[in-house]
């Protein structure tokens, strides 16, 4: 079997370990010690298996229209994280807060880097923290500005995923003539003057299903409110 190592500091390495063996899906602690971790001086080392596909962001962003995936596959993985944070947020005896969702952490088929994710009692569906953490791009304002750690912020994170996925664009690298400052407001843009297909990927505008292609749309743009009370939770998504 081919592995892949990386290399991490103890708090995440430590981190990793703890949110996969408090989980309470078999099925995921069994993924779990699938795994090995080695801790030698300064050396400390997880080992995960090899996952073949590489990540999403390859496949989302590359240079070559060739390498680009189709929309039903694009769905696919749009639904599949949409299930792991439903598991994450609602399944798992631990609430867990990922906090980094983005496209270079979803390795296609499973949501990776949980080390700088959140520990929260299956009653409590936000906290507060003083050391923000995760990709700015992808954080939710009230987050990155305030420490305010909560579900929605996933959601926020996973509105941004859905929206790049779709449009074929990075929130962190985008570029518009127009002066648009990033892909959210791009998007809101399309939205507000009834021309949301033009956020459509052009690699897959002309053999997809409108209507679901516009429905994700919807959704992402409902994940990216400002405000947390005005975002799904992962249980209503889909």
């Amino acid at each position: 079997m081919s592995i892949s190592l990386a290399k991490g500091v103890w708090c995440s390495l430590q981190g990793n370990i703890t949110r996969w063996t408090r989980s309470s899906s078999k099925d995921a602690f069994k993924k779990f010690r699938g795994r090995s971790f080695c801790i030698a001086k300064e050396e400390m080392l997880l080992v995960y298996e090899y996952v073949q596909s590489k990540s999403l962001d390859t496949f989302t962003f590359g240079d070559s229209i060739n390498e680009r995936i189709n929309w039903e596959q694009r769905y696919k993985i749009i639904q599949g994280v949409a299930r792991g944070l439903l598991y994450l947020h609602e399944d798992s005896t631990v609430r867990i807060i990922h906090r980094d969702l983005k496209a270079s952490n979803i390795l296609l088929d499973e949501i990776s880097d949980f080390g700088v994710a959140r520990l929260l009692a299956r009653d409590h569906t936000e906290s507060k923290t003083t050391r923000v953490v995760g990709t700015f791009g992808y954080m939710a304002p009230e987050y990155a500005i305030q420490g305010n750690v909560s579900t929605k912020a996933d959601v926020f994170s996973f509105g941004v995923l859905v929206l790049e996925i779709v449009s074929g664009r990075s929130n962190i690298s985008f570029y518009d003539p127009t002066n648009v400052e990033n892909l959210l407001s791009y998007a809101w843009q399309c939205w507000k003057s009834s021309t949301v297909t033009k956020l459509i990927d052009p690699s897959i505008s002309e053999n997809c299903p409108i209507h679901e292609v516009l429905r994700c749309i919807h959704i992402g743009l409902l994940c990216v409110q400002e405000y947390p009370v005005n975002r799904p939770q992962m249980s209503s998504v889909f």
